[in-house]
């Protein structure tokens, strides 16, 4: 249990905190003037202030913010005609300063009174921090690790949570030694003897800890568009030994290969009118927290796979999100027009509906997956045959 909780709160805080360092190190680039940088939300437990910026540790170790001066359209000081050489005015300054006068220093510091690409850049650098921290992780473990190869026992590796074998009580390490009452003694006479019974009940006899036992279930016709039958299962893997730069690039490769699924995912979903099959807290809880049982690399593998998502999902041009402020601010430079606080106002709205009805949807999604589970489950286990 505590491992678990330790592993959540680490990958989140992680992954999240260095999205917003991303914003944090581009503001400081262009000139920006930060308030605050935190890890953490909630009340502040350690902090101290350097120049103008507010540095924390808060009491929620579930990521971080950064607050940019000026981030709210309403905030922005009148724009001065030229910006000052130099860092921004210091606490010191502004306090001495009369208010007038504070506000004309400080205007050239606030993040909209910067120019579109500015702010664009900034908004970009999360996501960017994403995809570089899961570029490090994925080339870590392949270089640490080696390169996985698929074994030829027919033994499982990974079970897909949901599909067949998850039901029916399979798990990674389970050697699958008949099906049909037919013995399997490689994984390609395992996988061919599923291949062709397609959405059919079939016996499986597999062993655990040097036990015998057969469950029966049915196939589902491959996702893949084959017409051939699957229960959710893939081998285990050997690992071996991969030179610097082509674990470097295995690691791009994992970047690019996970970023494409996502996206041709979503597009069938999307030409077939498919229901998404989302995960939302709970079940990325409990993914990170099975993965933190089975294994150093897997567990970092995981965090690379869960930053490329939060990278991904923050490109969308959603309101709210970092690409839905991407699109704002390419409007912005291609018509000439500032943003105005109304504008802002309902553009939120919209953005706040959609990110709640995504929240509550992936949500559903995976209380109704631990039902059905939980269901098959134990339908499974009352067919189990012990040898």
């Amino acid at each position: 249990m505590i491992i678990s909780i330790l592993a959540v709160l680490f990958t989140f805080g992680l992954v999240i905190f260095l999205h917003e360092f991303g914003h944090f190190i581009v503001c400081k680039l262009v000139g920006i003037r930060v308030d605050a940088f935190s890890f953490g939300f909630g009340k502040e437990l350690l902090g101290f202030t350097r120049g103008d910026t507010r540095y924390s540790l808060r009491l929620i170790p579930l990521g971080g913010y950064v607050k940019p001066a000026g981030e709210e359209i309403e905030e922005e000081a009148p724009a001065a005609p030229e910006e000052p050489a130099g860092q921004p005015p210091s606490a010191t300054t502004e306090a001495a300063a009369p208010p007038a006068e504070k506000e004309a220093a400080l205007a050239p510091y606030m993040y909209f009174a910067k120019p579109w690409y500015a702010r664009f850049a900034v908004v970009l650098a999360g996501p960017v921090m994403n995809y570089l921290l899961a570029f490090a992780l994925f080339s870590g473990v392949i270089l640490l690790v080696g390169e996985p190869r698929p074994s030829k026992a027919p033994v499982l590796g990974d079970v897909s949570q949901g599909y067949p074998a998850d039901l029916a009580g399979l798990k990674a390490g389970d050697k699958i030694v008949k099906v049909d009452g037919v013995t399997t003694d490689s994984w390609g006479a395992m996988a061919g003897a599923i291949y062709a019974k397609v959405e059919k009940e079939i016996s499986v006899t597999y062993e655990r800890a040097g036990a015998a036992a057969t469950v029966k279930l049915k196939t589902r016709k491959s996702p893949e568009g084959a017409e051939r039958g699957v229960i959710g299962i893939s081998p285990a893997v050997e690992y071996a030994p991969v030179p610097l730069l082509k674990g470097l690039r295995m690691g791009a490769h994992q970047c690019w290969y996970w970023t494409n699924f996502t996206v041709q995912t979503l597009k069938s979903n999307i030409i077939k009118r498919e229901k998404p099959d989302l995960a939302g807290p709970i079940g990325i809880v409990n993914i990170v927290s099975k993965a933190a049982h089975t294994g150093k690399a897997d567990f970092f593998f995981l965090i690379g796979l869960i930053s490329v998502a939060v990278g991904f999902f923050n490109l969308l041009p959603i309101p709210l999100l970092d690409g839905g402020w991407m699109i704002l601010y390419l409007f912005e430079g291609v018509s000439r027009r500032k943003l105005t606080g109304n504008m802002m106002k309902y553009v939120n709205a919209a953005g706040m509906v959609m990110l709640l009805s995504i929240l509550v949807f992936a949500t559903y999604n995976d209380i109704m997956r631990i039902v059905a589970s939980r269901a098959a489950k134990q339908a499974a286990a009352e067919q189990v045959q012990p040898k």
